[in-house]
């Protein structure tokens, strides 16, 4: 039964002011309705930037360990009510019920953190040259955060940008995705039964041509925090940064995992499958590139292309190997990169058909035999697809893993320690990671990727989560 949502402003449930709605959908079973959502428009944005900007100054003004409160409460309302949102994330998303249980469990998680951390917020105090005088540093928040979040993980992310804005002080409207903002409505119900003050958090669904595009430009908002694709995100960057906003972007990846010929093959075969295929490859960490020593080529290209055989995607609440993508667009999107991959010489190893039953699922695809320069080796796909290319040695491995636009996620599996640590060291990604897959990440370091992959601003979770959404005054108090 699908469920009618109302945009949440100023501490009510309203409608868009037009009226107008949106459904979404399940995408393993397409015809099911999930929920209705208010279709806002830009001037819906403004009611809420203006909810926002009224309950900033209060907010701000409320003690560290009071906003904690709040937040540490919400996590356990949260808590309370995580298989209903499990089933919900599913259902909107397609993820796995397993994938959705970890991701509802981080956005969990993730408030607890920060409701603890909001304890320990203040500044710092230093040594001064003169006598008689106290140096301090004092932070505070900057007011009004615009947030902008995407469907593939729609609780984490909107609660690693909520939980942290929130915990510094300052207000926030949340733009969630089109495709599944069912969580950050459950977000929303958590924070206000957690005694929220009305107006600190807003939460307003709609086209980005709209709500987003008002939100990154509109003159009251502080700073915007986006996470999607990186054309979406250069023309966030750019309306935003318009009037001087400080702006914080985390966008796409082509991330390589590289198999050293001292690597197990066996284990760098689960470990390229778990981050090439987990999630639908619907992830923007996902393993899209295997950069794996001639020595062992052949025989790894056979183990991984048997796991991903050995897949049997179906519905997430059936409790299957993988679920469906989130949409047909996105499903037709990585079709059209399997055709690009065949015809640029590529060899179709296994997979890349969709399945012939209702839903947007797809057998993961392997392709063997690509070169560097291929599309299907530059180009994000966000889906199921893995490119497994040839190198004969390290510095070989090292060329091909930066050759691309991005640098977010890259993975090395090798037994020679001083080769990780020369790995660690040379390639060019925020996330590093060594006999591990290129999903994951823990949510008290920072998180964050190079190049094309971020704005190379603010990274986002952990205390350097803090610092995105404060401003540092220093105090001089000759007493």
């Amino acid at each position: 039964m699908a469920t009618n949502y109302s945009n949440y402003v100023g501490g009510e449930w309203v409608a868009a002011e037009s009226g107008d709605t949106f459904d979404t959908h399940d995408p393993a079973h397409p015809d099911q309705v999930v929920g209705t959502y208010p279709k806002s428009s830009a001037a819906d944005t403004d009611a809420a930037v203006a909810a926002a900007v009224d309950a900033s100054e209060e907010w701000g003004d409320t003690p560290g360990p009071e906003r904690g409160r709040v937040l540490s409460r919400a996590s356990a309302l949260l808590a309370e009510r995580k298989d209903d949102i499990t089933e919900l994330l599913v259902r909107e998303e397609g993820k796995t019920r397993a994938e959705a249980g970890g991701e509802v469990q981080r956005a969990i998680d993730i408030f607890d953190y920060y409701g603890a951390t909001a304890r320990d917020l203040g500044g710092t105090v230093k040594s001064a040259s003169a006598p008689n005088t106290t140096l301090r540093t004092k932070n505070e928040p900057l007011g009004v955060a615009g947030l902008i979040t995407p469907w593939n993980y729609p609780i984490a992310i909107p609660a690693w940008k909520i939980a942290p804005a929130l915990a510094a002080g300052n207000a926030a409207v949340i733009k969630p995705a089109t495709l599944a903002p069912g969580c950050v409505h459950e977000i929303a119900t958590a924070l206000e039964e957690a005694g929220l003050p009305d107006g600190v958090l807003n939460v307003v669904t709609g086209p980005g041509s709209e709500v987003g595009d008002r939100l990154a430009s509109h003159p009251a908002v502080d700073a915007v925090s986006f996470t999607g694709s990186t054309t979406v995100g250069s023309a966030v960057y750019d309306a935003a940064t318009e009037d001087g906003k400080r702006v914080q972007l985390e966008m796409g990846g082509k991330n390589p995992t590289v198999v050293s010929d001292s690597a197990d093959v066996a284990e760098a075969a689960d470990i390229v499958s778990a981050g090439a295929f987990g999630v639908t490859g619907q992830a923007c960490t996902a393993c899209s590139r295997a950069i794996v020593y001639e020595d062992v080529y052949d025989e790894f290209v056979d183990a991984v292309a048997a796991r991903a055989e050995a897949i049997d995607p179906d519905e997430g609440l059936a409790d299957s190997d993988m679920g469906p993508h989130v949409s047909m667009d996105e499903l037709e999107s990585t079709l059209e990169y399997v055709e690009v991959g065949q015809e640029e010489g590529a060899t179709l190893e296994t997979g890349g058909d969709a399945l012939d039953r209702k839903g947007y699922f797809l057998q993961p695809a392997v392709f063997s035999d690509v070169e560097s320069d291929y599309r299907i080796a530059q180009e994000e796909i966000f889906g199921p697809v893995l490119s497994v290319i040839s190198v004969s040695d390290y510095e070989e491995a090292l060329d091909v893993a930066n050759d691309v636009d991005y640098g977010l996620s890259a993975s090395i599996v090798t037994e020679d320690h001083s080769e990780a640590n020369r790995f660690v060291d040379d390639i060019d990604a925020g996330v590093v990671k060594i006999n591990e897959k290129t999903t994951g990440v823990e949510l008290h370091v920072p998180f964050g990727g190079m190049k094309a992959s971020s704005s190379e601003t603010y990274r986002e979770q952990g205390e350097a989560g803090l610092d995105f959404y404060t401003i540092s005054k220093t105090v001089y108090d000759n007493y």
